[in-house]
């Protein structure tokens, strides 16, 4: 999908982009949106800000005063953000959090493309269809809801939502009761619901460097030849999803597409043009010491 944006150049003839944090040092998004923006011939410029707690309103200012095209916004502003805009996408103010800013002339729109980010990354690299799949998600954080959001879209005969505290997991189920076939259960519960799964997805942070060897599950209760797959990017493939692959046969899906999709749609909204994914994947994944 491209979306359709307003002028965006400055009277410079630039465009200045980008991304708001607390820490930001670390962020990858400046090296793979610098990329996409070379590639479409667009001069400007992505920086990455460092914003403390507190700061939030100050900033969304700022980004009015000195002509941003847009940011990004990464932890711990998603939710801060969106008391200082103007307006609010409507799957951004279901899911709670915002992680793009676009500013259309003064104008500030929150949207949030995580979870459409990582729909069309799941899509193009392991499954290309998910109309009547049964869906099984571990976590129910904030990048649950973004993933639940945005699959729901997509007819998934039945989402199953697992988390340690089962109560969260049945409230994220109550916010989208009536948009599919959703329940949420307790981890303690997850054999009992596991069998017949399609695709299994991990929103939580177990595996992540440097607790490389961890494992939200155990992967001998995984079915056979399905489709796994991890938001975590660091490591590139967690121990799930190499077990998953060893062990049961499965077709696995790491987290870079989703962070690479993310951002194409935030180029998107910013440029009204096609983002030029493969040229970002190359940034990143060479920033990756890929």
């Amino acid at each position: 999908m491209t979306v359709t944006a307003a002028a965006w150049p400055s009277p410079s003839g630039n465009i200045l982009l980008g991304v708001i944090g607390s820490p930001i040092s670390h962020s990858k998004s400046p090296v793979m949106h610098t990329a996409g923006l070379n590639a479409l011939g667009i001069q400007g410029a992505y920086v990455p800000l460092h914003v403390a707690q507190g700061k939030v309103g100050e900033t969304i200012q700022a980004i009015r005063t000195l002509n941003f095209r847009g940011i990004n916004v990464t932890l711990p502003h998603k939710l801060a953000v969106i008391e200082h805009l103007d307006r609010v996408d409507r799957a951004a103010e279901a899911i709670g959090a915002v992680n793009t800013i676009v500013n259309d002339n003064g104008i500030l729109t929150g949207y949030n493309t995580d979870g459409i980010g990582y729909v069309r990354s799941l899509k193009s690299e392991a499954v290309s269809e998910l109309s009547g799949k049964r869906i099984m998600i571990i976590g129910a954080g904030g990048a649950s809801r973004g993933i639940v959001d945005a699959l729901l879209q997509e007819s998934p005969s039945a989402v199953i939502i697992v988390n340690r505290d089962e109560e969260k997991a049945k409230r994220l189920a109550e916010d989208w009761k009536s948009r599919g076939d959703i329940k949420g259960i307790g981890l303690d519960q997850i054999g009992r619901y596991i069998g017949g799964t399609d695709i299994l997805i991990n929103t939580t942070s177990v595996g992540m460097h440097p607790h490389t060897g961890d494992m939200p599950i155990d992967p001998d209760i995984i079915p056979e030849g399905i489709v796994v797959s991890d938001l975590i990017y660091n490591p590139l493939h967690t121990r799930l999803l190499l077990e998953s692959r060893s062990r049961r046969g499965c077709t696995i899906h790491g987290g870079v597409g989703m962070f690479i999709y993310q951002g194409a749609y935030a180029l998107e909204y910013w440029t009204g043009m096609p983002a030029p994914v493969d040229v970002m994947r190359e940034a990143l994944m060479n920033s990756l010491g890929v």
